[in-house]
C-alpha cells in the first residue's frame, strides 16, 4: 500500500516543498475523483475538466552543478607599483605601454641602463663574494642561464650536521664570470659583480601602464605602475564566497554572444571594502580573483570591458535527477517521488541546483516517470 502524502512546514532547502506538495496532493485527488467518475453511473453529470492538471517528468541522470555568476572587468589586470632602490637619478624614463624584456633595460639611472630580471627575490645585497647563498643567488643564475650565459655547475651547498637547510643557490667564480660577460654586452661596467639597484626584479613580463617618476628624481621611489601584457578579467568576489574559489579552477567567460573558457589565475589575499563605492549595494568587503582566458584569440577583438563569470563551486557527477515539483513531503519526515500510477517511492536528496534535485533511493532508475506539479 502506497504511503499517504500531506504537507508539512519543510525547513532549509524544502521551503519550497508545502506549495509543491499541496500542487500534487490536489491533483492526485483529482486522478481519483476521475477514476471514480468512470466507474459510477453513465449518467450525464459535469466532467472533470476544471480539475488542476497533472503532467510527468523523466527521472535523469547528469551532472548537477552550483554555480555563480559574478560581474567581471576585462583589462590588464591590477597595477602593481615598480619602486626603484639604491642612489642616483633617473635619467630616462619609459612610456606607457611599454612592454618589458628579460635583460633588456626599463629605465637609465645616471645616464646607466637598469635591465629587468623575472623572479621572486630583488637583489637586496652585493653579490661578488664566493660561497655566498640565497635565494637571489638563484634568481641571478636562472636569468643569466635563460639569457644564454654558461653559469657553470650549480655546487652543491655544504652545511655541518644540526645546520638549518640553506636556501638558494651559491654564487660562484663561474657565475661571476657569466655576470661579468652580460655586463659587458648591456653596457654596464663589467664587475662580475651586482649591486642592489643595478637590476629591478619583476614577477614576470609586464607592461608600463602608469609612469609616477619624472626625470631628474631620485631613483629611491614610486617610479611606475605595470600590469600583466596579457588580458584577464578581474571579479571583486564576497569575502564569505572566495573561500570556495581556487587557483587552477575551471569558469565560463559569457563573452557577446558566445561562452569561452577560462581559468582562475590568482586569489587576492586582501579585502576592499567597496561600500563606499557610489551606486554600490553590497556594503561586504571584496577579494578580488583574476581569471585567464583559455585562448587569447578569445578576447584578441575586446577592448576593457565588463565580462559575467561563472564560477562552479560544487558539481556532482552522473546522479540521478527529478524537478523539485516532483518532490512530496511526507507525514512522517522525508521526501518521496510519486508515479503515475500513484505508488510513492522514498528518496533521499542531494544537492539542489538550477531548479533540479539529486535523488537516490530504492526502485529508482533513469527513465522513470513521476508526476510533477502544474
Amino acid at each position: 500500500m502506497a504511503e499517504r502524502a500531506e504537507p508539512r512546514r519543510s525547513r532549509g532547502r524544502g521551503r519550497v516543498v508545502p506549495t509543491v506538495v499541496l500542487a500534487t496532493v490536489v491533483a492526485v485527488g483529482a486522478i481519483g475523483a476521475a477514476a471514480v467518475a468512470r466507474h459510477s453511473s453513465r449518467a450525464p453529470g459535469p466532467r472533470a475538466t476544471d480539475a488542476p492538471s497533472v503532467h510527468s517528468a523523466k527521472v535523469t541522470r547528469r551532472d548537477l552543478s552550483n554555480s555563480q555568476t559574478q560581474q567581471g572587468h576585462l583589462g590588464f589586470g591590477p597595477v602593481k607599483t615598480l619602486k626603484g632602490t639604491g642612489t642616483g637619478t633617473l635619467t630616462k624614463l619609459p612610456s606607457n605601454g611599454t612592454a618589458t624584456a628579460r635583460g633588456k633595460a626599463l629605465y637609465r639611472v645616471d645616464d646607466k641602463p637598469v635591465p629587468v630580471f623575472y623572479g621572486d627575490t630583488p637583489f637586496f645585497r652585493d653579490l661578488k663574494k664566493n660561497g655566498l647563498t640565497g635565494n637571489d643567488v638563484t634568481v641571478l643564475r636562472t636569468n643569466l642561464a635563460s639569457l644564454g650565459y654558461d653559469v657553470g655547475y650549480e655546487e652543491p651547498v655544504r652545511r655541518s650536521a644540526g645546520q638549518a637547510p640553506v636556501q638558494g643557490s651559491v654564487f660562484t667564480a663561474s657565475l661571476a664570470a657569466a655576470l661579468k660577460r652580460w655586463q659587458q654586452d648591456v653596457g654596464l661596467q663589467p664587475t662580475g659583480t651586482l649591486k642592489a639597484g643595478d637590476v629591478v626584479v619583476l614577477p614576470g613580463p609586464a607592461r608600463a601602464s602608469t609612469v609616477k617618476a619624472q626625470v631628474g628624481d631620485p631613483v629611491a621611489g614610486d617610479i611606475l605602475g605595470y600590469v600583466s601584457p596579457k588580458k584577464v578579467i578581474t571579479v571583486p568576489v564576497n569575502a564569505q564566497q572566495v573561500s570556495a574559489i581556487r587557483p587552477g579552477d575551471s569558469v565560463t567567460l559569457m563573452l557577446p554572444g558566445r561562452e569561452a573558457t577560462g581559468m582562475v589565475s590568482g586569489v587576492g589575499r586582501i579585502a576592499q571594502d567597496d561600500s563606499a563605492q557610489p551606486g554600490s549595494d553590497d556594503d561586504s568587503s571584496k577579494i578580488d580573483v583574476t581569471i585567464l582566458p583559455k585562448r587569447a584569440s578569445d578576447v584578441a577583438n575586446l577592448d576593457e570591458a565588463d565580462l559575467p563569470v561563472e564560477f562552479v563551486s560544487e558539481i556532482h557527477k552522473d546522479v540521478l535527477t527529478v524537478p523539485i515539483s516532483a518532490l512530496v513531503a511526507l507525514s512522517g519526515g522525508g521526501f518521496a517521488v510519486q508515479r503515475p500510477s500513484g505508488e510513492l517511492l522514498r528518496v533521499r536528496t542531494g544537492m539542489f541546483a538550477t531548479g533540479l534535485v539529486e535523488i537516490s533511493g530504492k526502485n529508482l532508475k533513469e527513465g522513470l516517470d513521476v508526476v510533477i506539479a502544474s
